[in-house]
């Protein structure tokens, strides 16, 4: 490991930056120092990390030479232009948007996953960290594809307004404000209220009628377990909750297994925690136990009445820690410990 490690966090400001410095700091990263960047606009502001506050930095002055790790988080334009800058400037880039994540040469990591495609940051000098959603589902699915392989995965997601960034969380924070003191709401252009809602449109359609954020978890489900036959049928809702994602899973695995020997078996694998009675509030659901917290909680484990091979899952997991922030410290972690 390099003696003295240092980090930059691009995006500081944002929701996932401030849990990036959070985890950072509670999981002990060695980091000498840690660099708090953003725009210019935001440059000046200080930011929390452990006991003290961090001076935002400008991130289009900043010198990537001074880092060896680079957590950026600010936007997909914002990395397509910084991300190759910092790493020629000889950093390895963490990457937590959209921009790099479908490029073959790029490794698209999820450490409980394919840990060992982390080493494939040297082709160009960037790692990926998968969209929130299927960062929750191959955790929670990848031991079962180990012990008996799966063919098809029908999923429907409720995911929260963090995920689509701060501006979101104030809409809904807005809205509901509104509705609940009798005052009309005011929404612009085509878009529908979230409040008290469940809305079927997240990010923008695609030819094919599925939106991107359904065709992402597709296209990364298939990377990051390197199986191109894996059938993947998504349907993505956002849902008036702040944090934490909720997934319905639904699948074919190759070989019969149990609702019993799949329980047991995601009992004992890393990074997941099993919730599944079947008693009022013996299921995990997002705010009560995924918000805030680091595991991916799997539950309603049952076996499918309309399938002999299916089997069925309830996964919740906190989408700004697990689903962003968190996956990206253990990249780095399992970088700075064997890599650099």
């Amino acid at each position: 490991m390099t003696e003295h490690l240092n980090v930059a966090v691009v995006g500081a400001t944002g929701v996932v930056g401030e849990a990036l410095l959070e985890i950072l700091a509670q999981r002990r990263f060695p980091a000498e120092r840690v660099y708090a960047l953003a725009s210019a606009r935001s440059a000046g502001r200080q930011v929390k990390y452990a006991n003290s506050q961090l001076d935002v930095e400008d991130l289009a002055e900043f010198d990537f030479s001074k880092v060896q790790i680079g957590l950026f988080s600010a936007g997909a334009s914002v990395s397509e232009e910084f991300a190759p800058r910092a790493v020629a400037a000889g950093c390895v880039v963490i990457d937590n948007t959209s921009q790099f994540r479908y490029d073959e040469d790029i490794p698209l990591v999820v450490p409980e996953v394919n840990a060992d495609a982390i080493a494939d940051y040297k082709n160009r000098g960037i790692i990926a960290n998968p969209n929130c959603s299927t960062i929750q589902m191959v955790v929670a699915l990848k031991p079962i594809y180990d012990a008996v392989g799966i063919e098809r995965i029908n999923i429907c997601t409720y995911q929260a307004v963090s995920g689509a960034g701060r501006s979101a969380v104030e809409e809904l924070v807005r809205q509901t404000t509104a509705l609940l003191n009798g005052r009309p709401l005011e929404i612009t252009g085509g878009a529908k209220q979230i409040a008290f809602n469940a809305v079927p449109h997240i990010d923008v359609f695609q030819d094919n009628r599925y939106t991107k954020e359904e065709m992402k978890m597709v296209w990364e489900t298939r990377k990051i377990l390197d199986d191109e036959s894996i059938l993947v049928n998504p349907t993505a809702v956002r849902i008036p909750t702040f944090f934490g994602h909720s997934e319905a899973i639904h699948i074919e695995t190759r070989d019969k297994i149990s609702a019993d020997a799949a329980s047991e078996l995601l009992a004992k694998s890393p990074g997941i925690e099993v919730l599944d009675g079947v008693e009022m509030g013996q299921y995990p659901t997002a705010v009560t136990d995924s918000s805030g917290h680091d595991p991916v909680f799997v539950g309603r484990i049952r076996e499918d009445i309309s399938h002999e091979r299916g089997l069925n899952l309830w996964v919740v997991a906190d989408n700004i820690r697990k689903g962003a922030a968190l996956n990206s410290v253990q990249i780095a972690e399992i970088l700075a410990k064997n890599y650099l």
